[in-house]
């Protein structure tokens, strides 16, 4: 019993319990999301409005092209975009970013003399 005990220290010498030692856990990991949740976060999705406008429209999207949007919203994103207008040859999609999710889609046609409004960015794929 030769250590020296402090007011404040409750253990003596070099040993300290674990609990103190510990880092808070949101600082070293990330929890982990089920492979379903990553996978919804990162499709693209089709409002029921949209999906009608589509298909009134005479519009098919490839694989290709979806990708293509996909990219454009990761860059809306991350420029902090809300409503996104994402031009893309002769089709033009207003965009929700945080969900990911087509809200409604124009061929050239339907884009002329038309004002695009409740917009914060606007995504040009050449």
């Amino acid at each position: 019993m030769s250590e020296r005990i402090t007011v404040g220290q409750l253990y003596t010498g070099p040993v300290t319990p674990n609990l103190l030692n510990r880092t808070k856990q949101s600082e070293t990991t990330t929890p982990e999301r089920p492979f379903a949740q990553v996978l919804e976060d990162n499709l693209l999705k089709l409002s029921n409005h949209a999906a009608k406008r589509l298909e009134q429209r005479g519009i098919e999207l490839k694989s290709e092209q979806m990708q293509q949007i996909g990219t454009a919203l990761d860059k809306a994103a991350a420029k902090g975009a809300k409503e996104s207008l994402i031009l893309m040859q002769d089709m033009a999609f207003i965009v929700n970013v945080k969900n990911r999710t087509v809200v409604t889609a124009m061929d050239s046609e339907s884009m002329k003399d038309n004002v695009f409004t409740q917009i914060d960015s606007a995504v040009i794929i050449s």
